[in-house]
């Protein structure tokens, strides 16, 4: 009476197909948690369609509203059925955080890893020698042979060769805060400071003998004195220039120096100083190494210099050599103040106007015109009510005023830009004209350095060539060759001029949120001591590079070739404050090399060709680099030595002893391992120092060469051409 055996069979069917759909779901569940927390897409349904495979039109229904545009293709068909119910959804979204987290610190990692094997670690280059002095050193300059501090107490020479000091000027007991060195061509220099009351010095170095030549705008009344914000000296030492501010104004004074007087006062002045009783009562190694370039030298404790009412036979030399000596104060070329602000014409005719101008060759500053008073107020009347809502309300004229005391200059060699040319009878090396810009002024404006002679030096000159632009200027730089001129507006316009040639080479722009800090170019004429080239090397090359440093951190090259202008970005805005760059510099002779200095400390030389960088410059413990933010280091003519003051960290026996010494540090460049950065091709020198019949050479060289690669792109041209002019007839025809 039992079921038969076909029931059995059935019941056994249905039994096992229910198991099999219960392990399918219990599975599918599963499978379903697991993807949403590893975010790993579940298997999307099928669905079948029952009507024929025809895109219906679209309606506005249809539409996708803009709230939902961006959340639209990340839904999940089955996330209404399958949705998560609360906490276990804010769990699901902590763990797919955390996990994409993860995942992008293990990516960055890999990276890491990845450029690391590509462009191994930069190597570690030690200081090759280091000395100590008495103050802290505020500026440094340095030439072939010494080097120059500018310290708290005053100015001091040190030897590079032997790392002693030489000579020291403390006499006014001032801290020294800006240092310029401009090598001459009888192995001396010419040194200008600005101290702490802002009081400018002239210095003339000779055979380790330091003569202070004249101060600038000193005054017996420290309240009526004129404070120097800006020195710089030219090439080779002819001529200085300083920027004066008083109370409620400001002007540029530039001054001829006589150099070759000062080598003969030098020299008399050594002679008496051999003879002085000072020196005959020292032994004759001390006497030696004070007036002797070529003896050994022994070193003498500093710090003695600085114990009040003791007098060490150096301060007695020093003070001898001031009294004996007088060298000729240099002579006053010219003083140019800023430019007036537009005002009301008083010229009664266009006569007169007319005769107050010059010859109308150059374009002027337009102080000679014909508009009114009542015109201007007028016009700017005009102006304020239609742009009221742009415009800010700037009533006070001294603001303005005080805008224009602040001005960048340099001095220039011969060109085609200048009305000189590129022919003169004077020395290749010689400036022969200067430009100057100040704050908020649009012109460019150069003066001749050859002045008249019935001009008075106190009166106020023209400039010669003046370049209006279409925003003010607010940062310039020229070529150490003298040979291209760059500056930029307010706007971020870059244009670099080849002046040799007379034409712009490029006019650019950085992309917005780039501010320019500044500018500089990059190394391509010889160093200043060697002026010849081997056999066979053409000495113009068309290559023009330009550094320039953006507040942001952001490091940037633009070069400008013969048929193309790149720009590339060397270092990127860093993430991390301490790696942001607070001062670059080139390293002359050395086309490619780039140091830079960031906030953290860090001293790094750069290959701006492969955008790698070579080696840090490290400072031996406990010492560190002293204001990375500020900091002061300088690179001797030759290229070879970086110069570097360090400090001590906290925490060492030195710095809590609260020592007044500072620690400078010298990197012999030549020795470091990678030197792969000077270029075997010698560096160009510029055209206006070669003849006029190589100069006729190069240029028809150029002209063979530029219409050589113009006949190469002739058949291409007129190719494509043809296919225009076919493809305009087939439009034509089918019209």
């Amino acid at each position: 009476n039992g079921p038969t055996l076909e029931a059995t069979a059935g019941l056994g069917l249905r039994s096992l197909r229910r198991r099999r759909l219960l392990l399918h779901s219990r599975f599918t569940n599963k499978f379903i948690c697991r993807a949403r927390v590893c975010r790993i897409a579940p298997k999307m349904p099928f669905y079948l369609r029952k009507l024929p495979l025809e895109i219906p039109p679209p309606t506005e229904k249809e539409w996708i509203k803009k709230d939902e545009e961006e959340a639209f293709f990340l839904k999940d068909p089955d996330q209404i059925i399958d949705a998560l119910p609360q906490p276990f959804q804010m769990v699901n979204k902590l763990v797919s955080a955390l996990f994409e987290r993860a995942w992008e610190i293990i990516e960055g990692r890999e990276q890491g890893q990845v450029l690391k094997k590509q462009h191994p670690p930069p190597t570690r280059f030690w200081p090759s020698a280091e000395f100590q002095m008495v103050g802290r050193a505020n500026c440094l300059a340095a030439s072939r042979e010494y080097i120059f501090v500018g310290h708290s107490t005053g100015l001091s020479v040190f030897s590079i060769a032997t790392h002693e000091k030489l000579c020291t000027w403390d006499t006014a007991r001032l801290e020294i805060c800006t240092l310029r060195a401009s090598d001459l061509d009888n192995d001396s220099q010419v040194l200008g400071t600005v101290d702490e009351l802002g009081f400018a010095h002239l210095f003339y170095f000779y055979k380790e003998i330091l003569l202070h030549v004249k101060a600038i705008n000193e005054v017996e009344d420290v309240s009526k004195r004129n404070a120097c914000v800006r020195l710089e000296l030219s090439h080779r030492g002819d001529y200085a220039g300083f920027l004066l501010q008083g109370n409620l104004e400001a002007w540029l004074e530039i001054y001829r120096l006589p150099k070759d007087s000062w080598q003969k006062e030098a020299e008399h002045v050594q002679t008496v100083a051999l003879s002085a009783p000072v020196l005959n009562s020292a032994p004759t190694s001390y006497r030696d190494r004070k007036l002797s370039a070529t003896a050994k030298q022994k070193s003498v404790d500093s710090r003695s210099s600085d114990v009040p009412g003791e007098c060490t036979e150096e301060q007695d030399l020093q003070q001898l050599l001031n009294r004996e000596c007088k060298p000729s104060p240099p002579a006053l070329l010219m003083k140019i103040r800023p430019p007036k602000p537009p005002a009301g014409s008083a010229f009664k005719s266009p006569y007169e106007a007319l005769m107050k101008s010059d010859d109308g060759t150059v374009v002027g500053l337009g102080q000679n015109h014909l508009i009114k008073d009542c015109q201007w107020e007028r016009l700017e009347a005009i102006l304020t009510s239609t742009f009221r809502q742009y415009l800010e309300l700037e009533n006070d004229l001294e603001a303005n005023e005080e805008k224009l005391s602040h001005a960048m200059f340099h001095f220039h060699g011969p060109g085609r830009t200048l009305p000189s040319g590129t022919e003169n009878k004077t020395e290749p090396d010689t400036p022969v004209a200067l430009s100057l810009h100040w704050n908020t002024s649009h012109n460019l404006c150069f003066y001749l350095l050859s002045r008249p002679p019935k001009e008075k030096a106190d009166s106020d000159p023209k400039p010669d060539v003046v370049w209006p632009c279409a925003a003010p200027i607010v940062l310039s730089s020229v070529s150490p060759c003298s040979s291209h001129l760059a500056f930029v507006c307010e706007d971020g316009a870059i244009t670099v001029w080849d002046k040799s040639l007379g034409f712009p080479l490029f006019v650019t722009m950085l992309p917005d949120g780039h501010t320019i800090r500044s500018i500089q170019f990059m190394p391509r004429c010889p160093p200043p001591g060697n002026k010849t080239l081997p056999p066979g090397k053409n000495p113009v090359t068309n290559k023009v590079q330009l550094l320039v440093l953006c507040v942001d951190g952001s490091l940037h090259l633009m070069t400008s070739e013969a048929k193309e202008f790149s720009t590339k970005i060397l270092v990127y805005k860093p993430e991390d404050p301490n790696q942001v760059i607070s001062a670059a510099a080139t390293v002359p002779s050395v086309t490619n090399a780039v140091l830079t200095c960031s906030w953290g400390g860090t001293v790094s030389l750069m290959d701006a060709a492969t955008e790698a960088t070579v080696c840090h410059f490290i400072t031996p413990p406990p010492y560190k680099v002293a204001t990375p933010w500020h900091p002061v280091f300088t690179v001797d003519p030759d290229g070879k030595y970086l110069i570097l003051q360090g400090d001590e960290q906290r925490g060492s026996l030195q710095a809590e002893s609260g020592s007044n010494e500072s620690t400078i540090f010298l990197f012999d460049i030549t020795s470091c391992p990678e030197t792969s950065l000077q270029d075997v091709e010698c560096p160009p020198v510029s055209l206006e120092h070669l003849p006029w019949d190589r100069r006729c050479d190069v240029f028809l060289n150029h002209s063979l060469q530029w219409l050589s690669a113009v006949s190469e792109q002739m058949p291409e041209c007129w190719s494509q051409l043809q296919r225009h002019v076919a493809t305009l007839q087939g439009k034509a025809q089918e019209k």
